[in-house]
């Protein structure tokens, strides 16, 4: 099976574990724009951040035939920082038209203050001008209530349901966003937001029709190949294959192939690798032979 993980945090993986996710069938990832653990102080420092983006992180996958997009956004803790986020928002509508960004976020609510309300409307304002597609955070506290106001202000804002993703779902607000028409995302952490054998119960009762499958894998206790080991476990508990296919490809490529950055007839074909190949006169490698897979015609 191939997979699309469509919430991972690269900047924060290692090269091992590149490996070890397109061994497991991770074909195609987005890395959505996030905090860093601590607070940032200076524009500039997320201006480095949003390049590398869409700059050495996408190089860095596919060296390993891993497809990177990315996510462009303020998030909603730092948006609290209100001078700095201003400064920040100026710069997103630079990056966010780049090659390679098929959304703005990931964004929206953590404490579901005025300032976080202030950024994640700007934003989705960016987001309409351009028909970008949106990927939200849903806060960790109130999870319910802070998702309902998510998909409300998204919808005074003018963003079609279609193009909403609204992340880090569970069962309380599962059927909300699907009765909404905007797609449910569920990350799948160890020990906490939703675990595998959670997402498969709620795969049984939903049915797969706009639920993702992610990992939201950062610097943090968290899994890379959450993605895989849940179909794996699906398929195990009697999920139909199609169904367990579509919340871990289908539905996650549809949703952001809306970009028109997702070369989707490139993902329908096996990787070749060439890891010569440098960027900014860097290499993945540190001695090794590089892999080069040589065009076999048909």
């Amino acid at each position: 099976m191939r997979f699309f993980d469509p919430h991972i945090h690269i900047s924060s993986r290692t090269t091992d574990d590149l490996q070890a996710m397109a061994a497991a069938g991770v074909r195609a990832v987005i890395e959505p724009a996030f905090w860093l653990g601590q607070p940032r102080t200076n524009v500039g420092s997320f201006i480095d951040y949003f390049s590398s983006l869409v700059g050495w992180e996408r190089f860095r996958c596919s060296q390993f035939g891993i497809a990177h997009y990315c996510a462009i956004g303020l998030n909603s803790k730092e948006a609290n920082n209100e001078k700095l986020a201003r400064e920040v928002l100026e710069v997103i509508p630079q990056f966010a038209l780049k090659e390679g960004v098929v959304a703005i976020g990931e964004i929206g609510y953590d404490e579901i203050t005025e300032a976080e309300d202030f950024a994640y409307r700007a934003q989705l304002d960016i987001a309409r001008e351009h028909d970008m597609v949106v990927m939200v955070h849903t806060p960790h506290r109130d999870k319910k209530g802070g998702t309902l106001r998510s998909i409300e202000v998204a919808r005074e804002h003018g963003i079609p349901m279609t193009k909403l993703v609204i992340d880090h779902n569970n069962e309380e607000t599962v059927r909300s966003v699907l009765d909404s028409g905007a797609w449910a995302a569920f990350t799948i952490y160890p020990n906490t937001k939703m675990g595998s054998e959670r997402m498969v119960e709620v795969v049984r009762q939903y049915g797969p029709e706009r639920i993702i499958v992610d990992s939201s894998a950062d610097w943090g206790v968290s899994d890379p190949l959450s993605v895989p080991k849940t179909a794996r476990l699906m398929l195990e508990r009697g999920i139909p294959l199609a169904a367990v296919e579509a919340v871990t490809w289908g539905n996650a490529l549809q949703a952001y192939a809306q970009s028109q950055q997702v070369d989707v007839a490139a993902l329908d074909q096996t990787p070749r690798l060439d890891q010569r190949q440098l960027f900014a006169d860097n290499s993945v490698l540190r001695g090794q032979t590089p892999r080069v897979d040589e065009f076999v015609p048909n």
